[in-house]
């Protein structure tokens, strides 16, 4: 499986990236169906979250690493601080809490990419730097990242990092996906738009993309006609997204491959490193998503998939 490079983390990053939102002990045998077909193919990278299933999503990944006693093998991206009922948490103390609340759950004493769930623009990017870089320096951290933070605080951030010596960001993770999204599908989360993209191009900066098939809508379940899925309608539907599905498709018939795996394969030949985090449960979803991180495409097609 392709790989990129994050610094901080020795081993390489798959291309793709297992995701867990809906792991738990009490499912533990699906669990491990889907990771070890997922290692078995060449991955090695698992996004999880301190809020997926009330942590029980951390807790069985960290029974499956330890029953296949497997954790140097194995890249976690997990991600802290999301809000709660009382609103932002991205402080110090929310941090340090979430972080080791999740390496326990884990069995781990260090994560390999850790991510600020969501951002607090009020808080200082001085004061959420200097606690990350207290934990990379106690080991509890190798590389850090922001998930649905905007370009302009992540250079914010690393400006302030490297005026003072220290660890900046070294991964971002938005959504990007062919289907651009007219508004955000959780409330605070970011997508990555044409100025993004250009960003973390001339940056550089590894870009972590979540829901990068645009949920299904490359499926072929959904047309104009149907109303049915009401937040798909609300995210993706336009006349400009209906256009790239087209796009897709011709593309896809072209190549003698599906259209959602063009999807992926767009997201996954961007200018700038990038990964996908993929739902994958079953054999067939999952060598859909190996054959579709195959595909090359030139930048002259990627543009052409865009409308440009």
């Amino acid at each position: 499986m392709k790989t990129i490079n994050i610094p901080g983390v020795e081993k390489p990053v798959s291309a793709l990236i297992q995701g867990s939102d809906y792991f738990r002990p009490s499912v533990y045998e699906k669990v491990c169906n889907v990771l070890d077909r997922y290692f078995a193919i060449g991955g090695n990278t698992i996004d999880t979250a301190h809020i997926y299933c009330g942590g029980e999503s951390e807790v069985a990944i960290g029974k499956w690493m330890n029953d296949r006693n497997n954790r140097e093998d194995v890249i976690i991206l997990t991600k802290g601080a999301h809000h709660d009922q009382h609103g932002p948490r991205v402080n110090p103390e929310a941090i340090t809490k979430d972080l080791f609340e999740s390496l326990e759950r884990l069995g781990t004493d260090y994560i390999d990419l850790y991510a600020l769930h969501r951002d607090d623009p009020s808080v200082p990017v001085s004061v959420i730097i200097d606690i990350l870089n207290e934990h990379i320096s106690a080991g509890r951290i190798k590389a850090i990242g922001g998930s649905n933070w905007t370009v302009e605080r992540l250079q914010e951030a690393n400006e302030y990092a490297a005026s003072k010596g220290l660890v900046g960001f070294s991964f971002s993770s938005p959504n990007l996906s062919l289907a651009k999204a007219n508004e955000p599908f959780w409330a605070g989360c970011v997508s990555a738009d044409a100025t993004d993209c250009k960003w973390h191009k001339e940056h550089q900066l590894p870009l972590l993309s979540w829901s990068s098939q645009a949920r299904g809508f490359f499926t072929g379940r959904f047309t104009p006609e149907d109303q049915s899925n009401e937040d798909i309608v609300r995210v993706f539907y336009s006349d400009a997204n209906w256009d790239r599905l087209r796009r897709a498709e011709q593309l896809a018939t072209e190549k003698g491959v599906s259209t959602i795996q063009i999807a992926l394969a767009y997201v996954l030949n961007q200018p700038f490193p990038t990964c996908a985090l993929i739902g994958a449960q079953n054999e067939e979803e999952l060598r859909s998503c190996f054959e579709g991180a195959e595909i090359v495409l030139t930048q002259d097609e990627v543009k052409w998939l865009e409308g440009l």
